[in-house]
């Protein structure tokens, strides 16, 4: 009797531990990461439209840019709104699941556009489907493959994963210029939709959840067992965000992030493009220039993440904001028909800090909040993208009403310094104090 629990506990203790193998050339969450970022580059083919989009389907149905920009603004609101969510979603469903589904969404929001009549239909499509989608493999997605399988070069990969919106941006934006200059809007929501479709094999086939399901160890870490799926999600997500909302980090956090994503997904990814052709310049070049930034952005990036694991967080996003306000209140004066070196040097120089502030402000989630990092990072996300909708939507408004963008650079501008000094004061974890609301 004895020797047969012995047997069975042995076997038992067999199963749990990692089987034993040679070491591989390269690590399996290199391969994970390299996944992730093809996948946020085929998620991220929708977000180069809309900027390219607003003059021709405001010519052709002759609805309101505050209209088209509404549509953007759901779209974006949902793009940081569902992102907590996706976090918690992977840890119940797993990585593979959620994205494949995500990317089904976007496919068939871009693909459902073509066939619209009616600005209602915009925003079910463009707002709703590819909000939901996209926000599903938002930076959450990025901070969960990240937290699972690395334990070292984690701002670095962060860094990577994030200048996968980019590299989608300075893929898919002057193409999609040139399909809708040439061919028209359909043709290049068609593009997006196959792009995200695309994805889904390497998905499904190369990506896994967690190192345990391979027996690996995290990257630079020690083996762990995967841990059960987790149950109530959403449950789990508001009572992480109620957490967060008692400390003073999180609004800081919060309220700057929401700065950044007005001046950047907000503000130049939807705007510049429209801006510069109410200047005279053609759309193929402002798309051109729009990818340009896509460049920088990801040396910035990558630079970022890099001094990130090396220097104080909260002086990097101080410095970052400050430089990108005073960049925006140069902006308008920068504005003319054809591309010159001023503006090239605008552009260099704002791509390099685009999203920047993506690794210290996640190095600053995991500092303060830990295990719960990527859900309160997808939180803050959604304040990013609560902070892009408003100026998507109030940018077309303040057009319709002025008949320029001018005032919305400077208000940006101003906004920017208002979050370097929010980064300043952000205290250190030992420091911080309970807020009582």
């Amino acid at each position: 009797m004895l020797s047969g629990v012995t047997q069975t506990t042995d076997s038992a203790a067999t199963e749990r531990t990692p089987r034993r193998r040679s070491r591989p050339l390269v690590h399996r969450a290199w391969i994970v990461a390299a996944v992730t970022f093809v996948t946020i580059i085929g998620g991220a083919a929708f977000n180069s439209l809309p900027g390219l989009l607003i003059d021709p389907l405001h010519s052709e149905f002759g609805w309101s840019r505050g209209e088209i920009g509404l549509a953007v603004s759901l779209d974006m609101a949902l793009y940081g709104l569902t992102a907590p969510f996706a976090a918690a979603l992977m840890d119940r469903f797993g990585i593979r699941r959620v994205v494949v589904v995500a990317l089904a969404a976007v496919a068939t929001g871009a693909l459902a556009s073509v066939w619209m009549t009616a600005s209602w239909q915009l925003l079910l499509y463009w707002g709703l489907l590819v909000g939901l989608g996209t926000g599903s493999m938002a930076l959450a997605f990025s901070a969960t493959v990240t937290n699972r399988w690395f334990v070292a070069r984690r701002g670095l990969v962060t860094g990577v994963l994030t200048a996968a919106g980019a590299s989608g941006q300075l893929v898919f934006l002057p193409l999609c210029a040139w399909i809708v200059k040439d061919h028209g809007w359909r043709p290049a929501s068609v593009t997006v939709a196959l792009a995200a479709l695309v994805v889904v094999p390497f998905v499904w086939f190369l990506m896994r959840d967690h190192p345990a399901d391979v027996g690996l160890a995290p990257y630079g870490g020690a083996y762990v067992e995967k841990p059960a799926p987790v149950t109530g999600a959403a449950k789990r997500t508001v009572r992480v965000l109620f957490d967060a909302a008692r400390t003073g980090p999180f609004w800081l956090l919060a309220g700057s992030f929401a700065i950044c994503g007005a001046s950047t997904n907000g503000l130049i990814r939807t705007y510049f493009v429209p801006s510069a052709h109410d200047h005279g310049m053609q759309i193929t070049a402002a798309a051109s220039l729009l990818a340009v930034i896509g460049v920088f952005d990801i040396i910035g990036t990558v630079f970022s993440g890099w001094l990130t694991d090396r220097f104080d967080a909260r002086r990097l996003l101080a410095v970052y904001y400050a430089l990108r306000g005073v960049s925006l209140l140069f902006l308008p004066m920068l504005m003319a028909p054809t591309v010159h070196p001023p503006m090239v040097f605008f552009i260099v120089f704002y791509g390099l800090d685009w999203v920047a502030t993506v690794p210290p402000t996640l190095a600053l989630c995991r500092e303060q909040y830990g295990e719960d990092s990527a859900i309160v990072f997808g939180w803050v996300l959604a304040s990013h993208q609560v902070g892009a909708a408003l100026v998507a939507f109030l940018g077309g408004v303040v057009r319709d009403v002025t008949g320029s963008y001018d005032l919305v650079w400077y208000a940006a501008g101003a906004l920017c310094a208002t979050a370097a000094l929010m980064a300043l004061v952000i205290r250190r974890k030992g420091a911080a104090t309970a807020v009582t609301l």
